[in-house]
């Protein structure tokens, strides 16, 4: 019996008795699938859920996205995290409304052109949409095949990718791409999970070689390490005699680009408030002479970044350019650290 197509239906099988009930697997809808898989890039299923639901309703069409303005989306987003992810489906709605008519693409090659969308978000839409026999290669994917193939090729290296694409490809059935797809990511997230998965009960462990080696625990190989660099970020809530805040929007490349923010001082290290009330009066329309600590310092930690934040306030008797009534705030969209500042600072809700 080949391998191949033993494998592929024991997995469609068990995705058909075992698939999670998910609002983007009742359409074949290529606009509503990519705004699935755009959102739950980098995010786990309950978190992106509440996402989906939230920009289907706001933004039901294409157009709609398109006309969107970018404060919106952003605002829409908070608290989801990696932002990039929703400045570039807003830029790539107005791309599909710009270039193809409001049409939106289903094949691999054209969705490939789309801001933002990679070869695993192209393949995804276009096998979910229309059946195209294109390979998807997450992490839930590589650890699958891994596992059960006992490849030891390196995932953090890019040219190992190339293996598990072909892999996935030989195995894939023609005239089920979709349900294949699927399946297997569906059962990378549910049954062979990252750690202590219930191999015993596996509908695949006969053929497992990791199981059948005794070491599940280490596949996928993955050696690279991410290096985390730490930044203080110092933010200065200063607040006139009319209960206004001065806030700014984050400009340039890099984290929450685009979003809004307190006045910002980042320093090397943790600053001593005397160098900090210097730095300030040196950088902003403002002259301040006390600095208060608002609460204890919080670590945020992001992907390749952990931050250090300090909040700080203060008065000024002057009226502030740049800023915007306390209960206007949560208008804007911040990063999440910041809006959670906001609700507990001010007794707001976002």
């Amino acid at each position: 019996m080949n391998k191949g197509l033993d494998f592929a239906k024991i997995l469609i099988d068990w995705y058909l008795t075992n698939k999670r009930n998910l609002p983007w697997r009742k359409t074949k809808d290529p606009y509503i699938i990519f705004l699935s898989e755009i959102i739950l890039q980098q995010t786990r299923v309950s978190q992106g859920l509440p996402y989906f639901e939230r920009f289907a309703s706001h933004f039901p069409t294409v157009d709609k996205l398109a006309k969107a303005q970018e404060q919106e989306v952003l605002k829409l987003w908070q608290g989801l995290g990696y932002y990039s992810r929703a400045r570039n489906m807003h830029t790539a709605a107005q791309m599909v409304m710009n270039n193809y008519g409001g049409v939106f693409p289903k094949t691999y090659k054209e969705l490939l052109l789309l801001k933002g969308v990679g070869e695993y978000t192209a393949a995804a839409i276009a096998s979910f949409s229309n059946d195209e026999p294109v390979p998807v290669v997450d992490g839930n994917v590589f650890r699958v095949l891994a596992r059960v193939y006992g490849i030891d090729a390196d995932i953090s290296s890019s040219a190992s990718k190339k293996i598990f694409q072909v892999k996935a490809k030989e195995l894939m059935p023609i005239d089920c791409a979709s349900d294949f797809n699927q399946a297997i990511m569906e059962f990378g997230a549910l049954q062979c999970v990252p750690k202590s998965p219930s191999c015993e009960s596996c509908v695949l462990a006969k053929a497992c070689v990791a199981y059948s080696l005794g070491k599940v625990a280490e596949f996928p190989v993955k050696t690279k390490k991410i290096k985390v660099k730490k930044r203080y970020l110092n933010y200065l809530i200063v607040e006139d005699a009319t209960g206004r805040v001065m806030i700014e929007k984050r400009e340039g490349k890099g984290i929450w680009q685009n979003l809004f923010q307190f006045p910002l001082v980042e320093s090397q290290k943790t600053i001593a408030k005397a160098v900090l009330i210097e730095a300030i009066n040196n950088a902003f329309d403002c002259k301040i002479d006390q600095l208060t600590k608002c609460g204890e310092k919080v670590i945020h930690k992001l992907s390749h970044q952990e931050l250090h934040i300090q909040f700080w306030s203060s008065q000024t008797k002057s009226k502030l350019a740049e800023s915007v009534a306390v209960n206007e705030l949560v208008k804007y969209p911040f990063p999440i650290v910041i809006a959670k500042f906001i609700e507990r600072y001010w007794s707001l809700s976002f």
